[in-house]
């Protein structure tokens, strides 16, 4: 096996791996090892823009950052963002290679092998040790075959495996166990250690369970991960934090500001709520019912991967007369990239890249979009026009090409009843200067609590990174790359 490589996989999608990536990452980096992160293949809407050039999933850019690296294509070779139901579209090498089919998915994949190993190699080369991220989890026999995410790259490259559960969800104790069953013996062989994710309650009383798992499987059990819920570091697609409703909890009930964001089907980039999300004088929920929206002062339409359908989803469940209902009683409404095409008069998609040659806009603002051939990824910055000559970051990841107001940059329009404003921008918020502009210029609310995203990031990793060491047996690691602290 190489000993200057591990591979974090999961019993299952959501068990946390992608954050104890992080802070593995995060616990290396400050030791003084020079590691990068590195994840085969990813299925995700939430990606990143990369400095350089490309895309790649929003996972990977967050534990680059862990590193103190930019991040690269090379972190996250193949990604694979979900259409619909039965079509994702293929990004290779942070570019658009065109769909994937579910019919075709093992077929189409395998033949990417070549590339995904080329990139690790460069990684490994360029860094003294690589912490790579599995997907879903390895013991999918349907999946097995032609797999370059999981087991399929490990064996390709021998690297050793420790396999996680999410303990907050129950049963990962027979999932840790019947995962191990489940795999090939040449698999199991690469599986080096098991741990828990997400822990609540003393943990001396798994002490008895873990002797159970090592007896039952033949292989050390790492400890327990404690659950940390809290912690707010950009999540994959965080299904798992949204469904607990992710709130504040303003002191003064009476100066918090309700802000609630549209979670359809195809939503992409949904990190960009994290600020208000984080800010304890902020109310922030999740919505998936019309009926939901009564009483907030400000609805987010978030990206989408399906522009098209997502806004058919949202005239099917009744959500353009409670948006007209918000709006006529003051509420605000933030259109963020394929929410910003929906609050449009209309979508040409005259290729057929993401649906039908047109669709009606909700016609709230003053502008129309087509949809390029050639997606726009690219990282930017500057300083904003409005709400005042401020400097901002973010990032951009597009198909769709509309007209823009340049006294509103980085936003591109807004109603002449200044209720409803949009931007192409990702992370836009991310910047507290720039949020505390927006948030007192257009909403005329203000708060003390405002700090930047990568302060908040460094902060929380720090803290992810101080609770594996404290609750995990790292020998093992630090076997591999010497003593760190």
């Amino acid at each position: 096996m190489t000993e200057r490589a591990l591979m974090i996989q999961g019993t299952a999608s959501g068990v946390g791996k992608s954050l104890l990536v992080a802070g593995l990452c995060r616990l290396l980096a400050r030791s003084g090892v020079r590691v990068a992160p590195f994840k085969p293949q990813n299925m995700s809407n939430a990606a990143a823009a990369c400095p350089g050039g490309g895309e790649i999933g929003r996972a990977q850019a967050l534990q680059a950052f862990a590193c103190g690296l930019e991040p690269t294509v090379d972190m996250n070779p193949v990604l694979v963002k979900p259409e619909a139901d039965h079509t994702a579209q293929l990004v290779v090498a942070g570019e658009v290679r065109g769909r994937l089919d579910a019919t075709r998915f093992r077929e189409d994949r395998e033949p990417l092998l070549p590339e995904v190993l080329a990139a690790f190699e460069r990684l490994s080369g360029s860094y003294d040790f690589v912490v790579v991220e599995g997907a879903g989890s390895p013991a999918e026999p349907n999946l097995r075959a032609g797999d370059i995410a999981n087991m399929g790259f490990a064996q390709e490259v021998g690297l050793p495996v420790w396999l996680v559960a999410d303990i907050d969800r129950g049963g990962s104790f027979a999932a840790l166990l019947g995962t191990v069953e489940a795999l090939e013996p040449e698999d199991r062989r690469l599986v080096e250690a098991l741990l828990v994710n997400r822990f609540r309650g003393e943990a001396s009383l798994l002490d008895d369970a873990f002797v159970w798992l090592a007896e039952r499987t033949g292989l050390p059990v790492l400890g327990a991960v404690p659950y940390l819920p809290d912690l707010l570091l950009p999540e994959e697609d965080a299904p798992y934090a949204f469904m607990e409703g992710r709130a504040g909890a303003a002191a003064d009930e009476a100066t918090r500001l309700r802000v609630g964001a549209v979670h359809y089907p195809r939503a992409a980039n949904i990190a960009d709520v994290d600020p208000l999300v984080a800010d304890p004088d902020v109310e922030f929920a999740w919505l998936r019912d019309s009926g939901e929206l009564a009483g907030l002062d400000l609805l987010i339409l978030p990206g989408s991967k399906a522009v098209a359908a997502d806004l058919a989803w949202l005239r099917e469940r009744g959500w353009v007369p409670a948006l007209e209902r918000h709006l006529r009683y003051g509420g605000r409404v933030l259109g963020i990239c394929g929410g910003l095409q929906m609050l449009g008069r209309r979508i040409l998609d005259p290729h057929g890249i993401e649906g039908p040659p047109e669709t009606a806009g909700l016609g709230w603002l003053a502008l129309e979009t087509e949809i390029q051939p050639q997606k726009l990824v690219r990282a930017i910055s500057g300083r904003a026009s409005w709400p005042e000559e401020v400097e901002f970051a973010g990032y951009e990841i597009r198909h769709g090409d509309s007209e823009a107001d340049p006294t509103l940059y980085p936003f591109s329009a807004r109603s002449p009843d200044n209720q409803i404003l949009g931007t192409y921008v990702h992370g836009l918020l991310d910047q507290a200067d720039f949020r505390r502009a927006v948030l007192e210029d257009w909403l005329a609310w203000g708060t003390d609590h405002i700090e930047d995203q990568t302060t908040r990031w460094h902060r929380d990793l720090d803290r992810l990174a101080d609770t594996l060491h404290d609750h995990l047996d790292l020998n093992l690691l630090a076997e591999r790359v010497g003593s760190f602290g």
